[in-house]
């Protein structure tokens, strides 16, 4: 169910499931365009040399996932703050799936909160937080 208004929203609703795309080529493209040259995002075996378990994707893109999640759900939505815990790292080419619940809902300032959880393939919570979203 898309979310067009406040009114949509139940407390405790869990937003649709999201796996993003973390291959090699889309972390890449993402590193390319902002100028970023690190290998410990661009190279599992040049990771690997830096201490690293392989290639990571770099935060700002873990954050853009969750908001991309959000938007699928509301796609009027507003984010106004994601605040993320990076508790491990998470790897390049490893599936990943992003989940959430609205934990509160405030129908004077037509916004909700939302607990945010990025899991990899194991089951393992590589970043968990919350987003403020507001849904006019």
């Amino acid at each position: 169910m898309t979310i067009a208004s406040i009114a949509d929203v139940e407390f405790g609703t869990e937003l649709p499931a999201f796996e993003p795309d973390t291959s090699m080529a889309n972390v890449r493209t993402l590193c390319d365009a902002a100028g970023w040259d690190s290998p410990r995002f661009k190279d599992h075996d040049e990771a690997r040399k830096l201490g690293l378990p392989g290639a990571i994707v770099p935060g700002i893109m873990s954050q853009g996932f969750l908001a991309a999640m959000i938007h699928n759900w509301a796609p009027t939505s507003r984010i106004e703050r994601i605040d993320t815990v990076f508790r491990a790292p998470v790897l390049v080419d490893h599936a990943l799936l992003i989940t959430a619940t609205v934990t509160d809902i405030d129908t004077d300032e037509n916004a909700i909160e939302l607990d945010l959880t990025v899991a990899n393939e194991a089951g393992e919570t590589r970043v968990f937080g919350t987003a403020k979203v507001r849904i006019d």
